[in-house]
């Protein structure tokens, strides 16, 4: 599994993002450009001690980013409001990556199409969306649980 955001435009929701990669132990790609210097010292307040234990990478932009994952032959799951498929309904594996748009704007079509899956998760009427941060643990939580991907002791 591993956890991708799309040219992020806020530190601290990436330094969130890259403190639960590390707590879950699940790797982190930023595609640029951010909308911050893309560097530990600029997810230091959000991060803190953690980022020294997460695994995370950078691509110069979408075509890179598309580029390594066709490579490795992972399924790209985009996080959407205009999602299809309702986050409980949708089935994981353990490759995917999961992906979050940027706050401001989500993410353009062309990152739609090259999509395997649109998921989106749940609002009561009238709420936009959440946090990307607490989008992505929420989404992150059921894809670990859906493959028995959480670190540590397995449940009783």
């Amino acid at each position: 599994m591993i956890l991708a955001l799309y040219c992020p435009d806020i530190a601290q929701n990436t330094g969130t993002c890259l403190r639960t990669g590390a707590c879950l132990g699940v790797p982190v790609h930023i595609i640029e450009p951010a909308g911050f210097p893309v560097s530990a010292p600029a997810f230091r307040r959000a991060g803190m001690d953690y980022l020294d234990a997460v695994d995370w990478r950078r691509h110069a932009s979408f075509a890179a980013f598309e580029a390594w994952r066709a490579a490795e032959g992972r399924r790209l799951v985009l996080f959407t409001t205009r999602g299809a498929t309702p986050l409980p309904a949708f089935r994981f594996a353990p490759g995917d990556v999961l992906l979050f748009g940027r706050e401001s704007a989500g993410v353009p079509e062309e990152v739609h199409a090259a999509a395997t899956a649109r998921v989106k998760i749940p609002l009561r009427p009238g709420m936009r969306s959440l946090n990307v941060a607490v989008s992505a643990a929420m989404a992150l939580g059921e894809a670990l649980r859906q493959t028995d991907g959480f670190p540590g002791d397995p449940a009783p």
